[in-house]
């Protein structure tokens, strides 16, 4: 019997008060709570203390949380925003300066991975830096250890997005502690993270967490605690209260709307005059949804340094995305197996919708304003075939059986692939080579997979990724001609 999700214990929780749904919740985030909270202070005593008010600010949000809503990410960035305060508010025990976290007594032995010593006193100022999902994903990929497949539903896509999201999200953290002075690859940084991040919040933390958070009566918790949770969600109450009015007029403005407004909200003193704010357009799914229906754009592109795409149920939203791409969304395509005509523009677009035809839309604006439409018909196509070359490679091993979650870590040109089906991961094949791939492979159960293809002197990268597929795994890219389906991109008149 599968256990119920995050937020089916929420639900039962906020609807029918069960204790025994939220000490299930407690019981299963309580270690990535105390673990942060005991990386901002170096005590063990104020990550306690965090951990509790974290919970109790849990529960008193538990009935207005969305049903999308990442608990594992909502948590940490909680857990971040209450360790914030309880160090500079006059609650606090010790003051640490984050920098020498690492020299504080952890009450564990000393962490011998020296780039995590270089990592942890940096983390969560770096992970705060990243937009909502990417910190939803890297918190459930490295932190929860999620496989790609959970990280998918959880964040509402699907497995390849995760793929593309979780490594995103790691080339920026990755820069961001750059600028820090950790130079490092996005490959290491996973792996640091994942096997140090969390560790086991004290045995009685997780039974205080449950009978104090779910009091009835605010004199049963003690006044540190309660001054940390009302401080917290006094934060949280503002935070909304500005992304609201960003997005809000984010979306009048991008549908060619002049304005500017001027509104003082709650804080004295304060006025946020909003022309069109780069945030409107974040790459998140949960601020995707909260965008009014009804909105349709398609324009040059405002953010030519950055780009990405995020979609949900019926809503769509890409940045500097070439117009080949967006045709592949609006039909539903791999650009692989895309035809596309002679003298396509080569100009780079952002995409917006929250109308519910949004994929008939766009392809009625793409008629409209560039003369170009798609259907799809079976065509004869350069293809390549993977086929087993060596049955006994040295970096595609069958999977063991044990208790090992399935995981994947994603570096530069590189990937490690533990417990996961072949085809799965040859799914990425496709998009390096930049054309349709057949599995001929045949291979069946699940596999712990090592490719490296950094290429060497003289090497495109498509040369050294499917050399190192030979190589490495064992496998061999063979050209064939085979009629698959493919979308033809035509010009009408």
């Amino acid at each position: 019997m599968l256990e119920p999700d995050d937020i089916t214990l929420l639900r039962e929780y906020a609807d029918k008060g069960s204790e025994a749904a939220f000490a299930a919740l407690t019981e299963r985030h309580v270690n990535l709570v105390y673990s942060m909270a005991l990386r901002r202070t170096g005590s063990p005593h104020a990550a306690e203390e965090i951990t509790q008010a974290v919970f109790i600010v849990l529960a008193k949000k538990a009935r207005s949380l969305s049903s999308k809503t990442v608990l594992s990410g909502w948590l940490y960035h909680t857990t971040r925003l209450t360790a914030a305060n309880f160090l500079r508010g006059e609650i606090r025990r010790q003051q640490r300066e984050q920098e020498a976290h690492m020299q504080s007594t952890l009450n564990e032995p000393p962490v011998a991975d020296e780039a995590w010593t270089q990592i942890a006193p940096l983390l969560e100022d770096a992970m705060a830096k990243l937009g909502e999902s990417d910190r939803d994903a890297l918190v459930l990929r490295f932190f929860e250890n999620k496989n790609l497949r959970e990280v998918g539903a959880a964040i509402g896509s699907n497995e390849d997005a995760a793929k593309r999201r979780i490594y995103r999200a790691l080339e920026k953290l990755r820069k961001t502690l750059e600028k820090r002075g950790v130079r490092s690859t996005t490959a290491v940084i996973a792996e640091a993270v994942s096997a140090h991040s969390v560790h086991a919040a004290p045995l009685a933390l997780a039974k205080s967490i449950s009978t104090i958070a779910i009091a009835k009566e605010v004199a049963v918790v003690g006044g540190s605690k309660m001054a940390l949770a009302k401080g917290v969600l006094k934060v949280m109450a503002w935070t909304k209260a500005k992304t609201i009015i960003i997005a809000g007029v984010g979306v009048l403005l991008a549908t060619g709307t002049t304005v500017v407004v001027a509104k003082k909200i709650a804080a004295p003193s304060v006025t946020l005059a909003w022309t069109e704010d780069p945030r409107s357009w974040e790459i998140n799914s949960q601020v995707l949804e909260k965008l009014p229906a009804g909105a349709f754009i398609l324009r040059p592109t405002r953010f030519p340094q950055s780009g990405g795409g995020v979609f949900t149920s019926n809503r769509m939203l890409e940045k500097n995305y070439a117009l080949g791409d967006i045709i592949d969304t609006a039909y539903g395509f791999g650009y692989t197996r895309t035809i596309f005509p002679a003298g396509m523009p080569t100009d780079r677009f952002d995409m917006l919708s929250t109308v519910p035809d949004g994929k008939q839309r766009l392809q009625e604006e793409l008629k409209k304003r560039f003369h170009l439409t798609a259907h799809r018909e079976t065509r004869e196509m350069d293809v390549v075939l993977l086929q087993v070359k060596n049955p006994n490679p040295p970096n595609l091993k069958p999977h063991a059986p044990n208790d090992r979650n399935a995981s994947w870590i994603g570096g530069d040109h590189k990937a490690t692939v533990m417990n996961y089906s072949p085809q799965t991961f040859f799914g990425d094949i496709e998009g390096h080579v930049g054309q349709p791939v057949h599995d001929r492979t045949g291979l069946k159960g699940n596999y712990d997979i090592e490719l490296d293809w950094k290429p060497r002197h003289g090497e495109t990268d498509r040369d050294a990724y499917q050399r190192a597929l030979l190589e490495q795994l064992g496998l061999e890219l063979v050209p064939s001609r085979e009629s698959i389906e493919a979308l033809v991109v035509e010009k009408v008149n």
